[in-house]
């Protein structure tokens, strides 16, 4: 077998396959299909010059040379492990829940619910950017859509709606957000003429909606939580859409993940759902 460099990914995702003896075996512990699968071990044999495997009707077969690859990779994982089970904190995992403002607002304070008897960490990631999940970016993810992707699992959570929102019927000056956000968009278009105050943290909007200074664009969820608040107008059609909650195929299965996972649709399907 040629010395060269070898990646850890190419490594793990043949360590995959060579146990579950087939690329169809494997796309469940890899998160990748099987035709990328296929792909990802053609350009390791290409890269190593040698065949690493035997396609049978019945699964990949590892040759001589496969053989001896599994042995080093098997090594280089075990080392892997080793450094990752001798680090600070070892045993306790780190959650990482990517959401937009409101959502890890709702979050926030379902804390002591999602932490209930459970040894995780968590991190929550609050930003309309979308978190890549399937780099690990974050665990869990709350989006707008289906998603899509290899090893990405989603469940649907409900439908989200936006409507108006002051303390009172008087107050005339919007909390209008600067951003790409489909709310924050449509405010920009149907409030253009009006008098606002601009902002940058839709936090904000919701401060000085409660603080009688400002309406605001909320969502529903957000809006019905506060006793003070009135809703001005009807939910706004066009911004209605559909919440996901997005995770990685792997990482659902370990279970203090998996627990924290529903604790998390269940906290968001009864308290962000459109009613």
């Amino acid at each position: 077998m040629n010395e060269t460099k070898l990646d850890w990914d190419d490594l793990r995702l043949f360590l995959a396959v060579a146990r579950d003896g087939g690329l169809a075996a494997a796309t469940g512990a890899t998160g990748k299909s099987a035709p990328t699968l296929g792909r990802r071990i053609l350009m390791l044999e290409r890269q190593l010059g040698c065949e690493l495997f035997l396609r049978r009707a019945r699964g990949y077969e590892l040759t001589a040379q496969g053989q001896e690859l599994l042995q080093k990779a098997t090594e280089i994982e075990d080392r892997i492990l080793s450094v990752i089970q001798d680090a600070p904190g070892r045993g306790i995992p780190v959650i990482k829940i990517s959401a937009g403002t409101w959502v890890t607002h709702i979050l926030c304070a379902a804390l002591p619910e999602l932490m209930a008897q459970t040894s995780v960490k968590l991190r929550f990631i609050a930003s309309d950017d979308i978190a890549d999940i399937g780099r690990r970016e974050a665990l869990i993810g709350v989006r707008n859509k289906r998603p899509e992707g290899p090893g990405l699992a989603g469940r649907r959570i409900g439908r989200v709606r936006f409507a108006t929102y002051a303390t009172s019927k008087k107050v005339r000056v919007w909390a209008r957000v600067i951003g790409q956000t489909p709310s924050a968009r449509w405010v920009q278009d149907n409030t253009s003429d009006a008098p606002a105050i601009e902002i940058t943290d839709p936090r904000n909007a919701l401060d000085l909606t409660l603080a009688g200074e400002t309406m605001a664009l909320l969502p529903t969820f957000i809006g019905r939580r506060f006793d003070t608040l009135k809703q001005l107008s009807d939910p706004i059609e066009a911004l209605d859409h559909d919440q996901w909650l997005v995770t990685h195929h792997e990482d659902r299965f370990v279970p203090e993940v998996r627990t924290v996972i529903d604790r998390t649709f269940e906290v968001l399907k009864r308290t962000c759902t459109a009613k």
